[in-house]
């Protein structure tokens, strides 16, 4: 059962792990030139979708896709006027978006070296088929950004890292180098920014997709968010500890407390307030401006 809104005028076609999609009444997604997509507050972490949600959560990701959108002058998915036309239920955390024919890649750049890439650099000493020098540790900086796909498996089933080499087979040549390249951009553009607020951009994942009528490429979905992206606080990275401003609270709690087997036990509330906390917080510090606590 999903907890997305009942909207008039709109039928909802889609709940993934954190966001809904809807298409206007009697359309669908193949033939809808417009979606409507909403981030619950909803949180997920080893793949599976948590309880209790994150209060807020859906309208400070949004808010900062907005932002992110607005400073990196890359074609993005939002559709004319579509704030306007968004309805007021969802508004906040709903945006108007172009239906997009989306490529089946995530596109992660990688920074430092952490999570799931920490693991597989550990058991071959490269991530994705990128080599990369011996001795690194969790949280280390890699000699420059390296872009490292994955497969976007259906939900339920893991995003499988891959190589270039299979994004080529997946998309062909020109969107493979494409979005590869783009994904680098964006990158460089974030950890620019992120560090004149004091912040380390760790890693980040980014999706595209063709706009149906024009064949332009479209940076799609949300764009740095905190559960899309790692950021860190630098002052206390430089002395040696990750602060992360993003989901790996839940992560670390996670992982204490749940073996992998079965439904992950529900977030104890000190943890769905911290997370909430370091959301908000982010949003501060990038954007300069003060969130108000937010109730979902």
């Amino acid at each position: 059962m999903t907890d997305a809104p009942a909207l008039e005028g709109w039928d909802l076609v889609y709940s993934g792990k954190v966001r809904d999609l809807y298409v206007p009444t009697g359309l669908d997604l193949a033939s809808a030139p417009e979606m409507l997509m909403v981030a619950s507050d909803r949180v997920s972490a080893f793949d599976h979708v948590l309880e209790p949600a994150i209060p807020g959560k859906g309208e400070l990701l949004t808010t900062l896709t907005r932002w992110w959108i607005e400073r990196l002058g890359l074609p993005a998915q939002l559709a004319p006027e579509g704030d306007e036309r968004t309805p007021a239920a969802v508004r906040g955390r709903g945006m108007l978006v172009r239906t997009l024919d989306m490529l089946p890649v995530e596109c992660v750049v990688r920074g430092r070296v952490t999570g799931s890439g920490l693991k597989e650099y550990q058991q071959v000493g490269s991530i994705s088929g990128v080599p990369l020098p011996e001795g690194l540790v969790d949280g280390d900086a890699l000699p420059q950004p390296i872009y490292t796909p994955a497969w976007k498996a259906p939900q339920g089933q893991h995003d499988e890292n891959v190589s270039f080499e299979r994004t080529v087979e997946l998309v062909g040549a020109e969107d493979a180098a494409a979005i590869r390249d783009l994904s680098l951009r964006v990158f460089e553009q974030g950890a620019a920014i992120a560090a004149e607020a004091g912040l380390v951009l760790a890693d980040t994942k980014l999706e595209f997709g063709r706009d149906r009528i024009t064949g332009e490429l479209v940076l799609a979905d949300e764009v740095l968010t905190s559960d899309s992206s790692r950021y860190w606080d630098a002052a206390p990275l430089a002395e040696g500890r990750v602060e992360s401003f993003d989901k790996q609270i839940v992560r670390d709690w996670l992982s204490e407390h749940w073996d992998g087997e079965g439904e992950p036990p529900v977030l104890p509330p000190e943890i769905v307030e911290r997370t909430a906390a370091r959301y908000r917080e982010l949003l501060e510090r990038l954007t300069g401006s003060e969130v108000e606590p937010l109730v979902g």
